[in-house]
C-alpha cells in the first residue's frame, strides 16, 4: 500500500521547482511556472482519470488539503463524482441550478434504464427545442405554471403528440430537481388538477399521426423494384419488409442474433419496445438477404463509419429513390397485418405475435406461455412467397393509425 502523508508542512513551503508532487491517497500539490502552489486530489471515474482542485496554497494548509481529499475520496467510494458532487452543493447554495442543468443531468441518470439511443436523444431534443428558449438558463426553483404554459400552449393543438409528451417530460425532470433539493413546492407541470384546467384535453384520437402503408396487393411490385437497389439501405428494407420488424430491431441487427442453421433470428429484450426478447422465423427469402451480407461485421447492415448503424433515413431515402416518398418503412408492418387478416387464415394472434405486440388480454397473457413459433414461421414463409408474387389489380396506399394494433 502507497505511503500517505509524504509531505510536510516544511516540505510544501520550500517546494519551488515547477511540477506535481503527492503527499499520498490522492492527494497532490502542482506548483506553476510562475510558482504558485494549488492543491489537487486525482481519482478515476469509469476508467478516466480526473484532477479535482482543492484550493490554492498557502490559503489551503496541508491540514485542509488532507482533509478536503479525504471528503472527496469517501464521495467517490460510494460511487459518485466528487466534482459533481462539488458543484450540486455549491449550486444549491447559490440557487443558480438551472433547468437545462437538471434536464441534462436527468437524462443522464436515466439513460441506461431507457431502451435505445434514440429515446435519449429524442429527450434532448425536444427539451432543447421547447424549453430551452423559454426557461432553459432560469434557475429551476423559479420554474412556474406560467412558464411551462409559455412553452406547451404554442403548440398544445398543432402538435399535440409532441407537446403531450414534453409535458409529461417537464414534470419527470422537475420532480427530480425536487427530490435534488434544487426547488420546493408542487410540481408546476402536473396536468391533474392542475394544467388541466389551463388547457384543452386533447382527445388521443387526435393525437395519433398515421404511417402510410401500401396496399398490399402492390407489395410483389414494389419487392421487384427494391431488389434492383444496391446499398446497405435497400437490403435492410428488404429484410424488414420480409420479417415484419420494426427499422431500429433491422438497422442494430448483429450476426450474433442470428443462426442460420435453425433459420432464427433472437432480438434481445433491450433492443425490443415490449422488452422481452422475440425469436423471428427467417423464411428462404430472408435468409437470401443475409447471405449477401459480410458477415465479418459486428452488425449485419452497417451505416458508413466503422462500427456505426445505418440511421433511419437511409431506409426512408431508399423509398424516396424509388419514387415511393409516400410510404414509410412502418407502414409495412401494417401492410403485413392487412394481408395476414385479408388473405389467409392465420388465427389474428399469430400475425400479432410476429409483430411483438403484447396480448392485450391479461388474463390470455397470463395462461399463455409459448409464442408460436412453428405456426409463425409459415406465416413468414407464405408472406415472403407473396411478396415474389405479382397480383393481379393494384391496391393502394392506405393511411395507417399508429395504435395498439400496429405499432
Amino acid at each position: 500500500m502507497a505511503k500517505a502523508h509524504k509531505l510536510s508542512d516544511l516540505s510544501v513551503k520550500k517546494i519551488s521547482k515547477p511540477g506535481v508532487y503527492g503527499d499520498g491517497a490522492g492527494l497532490y500539490i502542482r506548483v506553476t511556472d510562475g510558482g504558485s502552489k494549488h492543491w489537487i486530489f486525482r481519482y478515476t471515474l469509469a476508467g478516466k482519470a480526473h484532477w479535482m482542485g482543492l484550493g490554492p496554497y498557502p490559503e489551503v494548509t496541508l491540514l485542509s488539503a488532507r482533509q478536503k481529499s479525504l471528503e472527496a475520496s469517501r464521495v467517490r467510494l460510494s460511487g459518485a463524482d466528487p466534482i459533481a458532487e462539488r458543484d450540486t452543493i455549491n449550486a444549491r447554495k447559490r440557487g443558480t441550478v438551472t433547468f437545462q442543468e437538471c434536464a441534462d443531468r436527468y437524462i443522464a441518470s436515466h439513460r441506461a434504464a431507457w431502451k435505445n439511443v434514440k429515446h435519449a436523444e429524442q429527450w434532448t431534443s425536444t427539451i432543447a427545442t421547447y424549453c430551452g428558449p423559454v426557461m432553459g438558463k432560469l434557475p429551476v426553483n423559479e420554474i412556474d405554471v406560467a412558464l411551462v404554459m409559455r412553452v406547451l400552449s404554442p403548440i398544445w393543438t398543432t402538435k399535440a403528440e409532441t407537446a403531450g409528451r414534453l409535458r409529461g417530460r417537464i414534470e419527470s425532470i422537475l420532480d427530480w430537481a425536487t427530490v435534488c433539493g434544487y426547488r420546493e413546492g408542487d410540481n408546476p407541470a402536473r396536468w391533474k388538477a392542475q394544467l388541466d384546467h389551463l388547457l384543452p384535453n386533447i382527445s388521443r384520437a387526435k393525437r395519433i399521426t398515421h404511417y402510410a402503408a401500401l396496399g398490399y396487393t402492390q407489395m410483389a411490385e414494389l419487392m421487384l423494384s427494391l431488389r434492383q437497389q444496391a446499398g446497405n439501405g435497400a437490403k435492410a428494407l428488404e429484410f424488414a419488409i420480409l420479417t415484419a420488424c420494426r427499422s431500429g430491431e433491422v438497422r442494430l441487427a448483429a450476426w450474433e442474433e442470428i443462426d442460420l442453421d435453425s433459420r432464427v433470428w433472437i432480438i434481445p429484450q433491450e433492443r425490443m419496445k415490449a422488452g422481452k426478447e422475440h425469436r423471428v422465423p427467417l423464411s428462404d427469402a430472408a435468409v437470401a438477404v443475409l447471405e449477401q451480407m459480410d458477415q465479418s461485421t459486428k452488425l449485419i447492415f452497417p451505416g458508413r463509419g466503422e462500427g456505426k448503424a445505418l440511421s433511419d433515413m437511409s431506409l426512408s431515402a431508399v423509398l424516396r429513390r424509388m419514387g415511393r416518398g409516400d410510404l414509410t418503412v412502418h407502414g409495412f408492418r401494417s401492410t403485413f397485418r392487412d394481408w395476414a387478416s385479408e388473405c389467409t387464415n392465420y388465427p389474428s394472434d399469430v400475425a400479432e405475435m410476429a409483430l411483438a405486440h403484447a396480448i392485450g388480454n391479461k388474463v390470455e397473457a397470463a395462461y399463455r406461455r409459448g409464442d408460436l413459433f412453428e405456426k409463425r414461421t409459415a406465416m413468414m414463409e407464405d408472406w415472403a412467397k407473396y411478396c415474389g408474387t405479382i397480383q393481379s389489380g393494384a391496391g393502394s396506399v392506405l393511411p395507417q393509425k399508429r395504435s395498439n394494433t400496429v405499432t
